[in-house]
């Protein structure tokens, strides 16, 4: 019943549709993969490049400069996401999970008044 539905929507549709959907769809695609490219190899290239050129500002050989993959290596990682997880996790107070209901005798609050919500005709 329902694909039935839809194929009747879909024949209604103009045929100039069809070219806008899966323009719009390629373009974003396009859209990701530039960026991907960016972060992957443009990004990359310009760290290293950075690091060496620090690097000869400091008098330190190129050559001996680790180029930005390999910065940091997997216990560094580790340490840095359990120093984060621990960090976080103790951020959160503890609770002792009982609620307890106050009630208040107030029994009027203009705030809650519906009179002067009404309009007067």
């Amino acid at each position: 019943m329902q694909l039935q539905l839809i194929t009747t929507a879909a024949r209604g549709l103009d045929p100039l549709t069809w070219t806008v959907v899966i323009v719009g769809i390629g373009v974003v695609f396009v859209a990701l993969l530039l960026v991907y490219l960016f972060f992957r190899y443009v990004l990359t290239y310009i760290l290293n490049f950075r690091f060496r050129s620090f690097a000869r500002k400091k008098g330190i050989d190129p050559a001996e400069v680790q180029n930005a993959k390999t910065i940091q290596s997997g216990e560094v990682n580790a340490a840095i996401a359990m120093a984060l997880y621990s960090y976080f996790n103790e951020l959160h107070d503890v609770e002792s999970g009982v609620i307890t209901i106050k009630r208040v005798s107030k029994n009027y609050s203009p705030w809650s008044s519906k009179l002067y919500n009404m309009k007067n005709l």
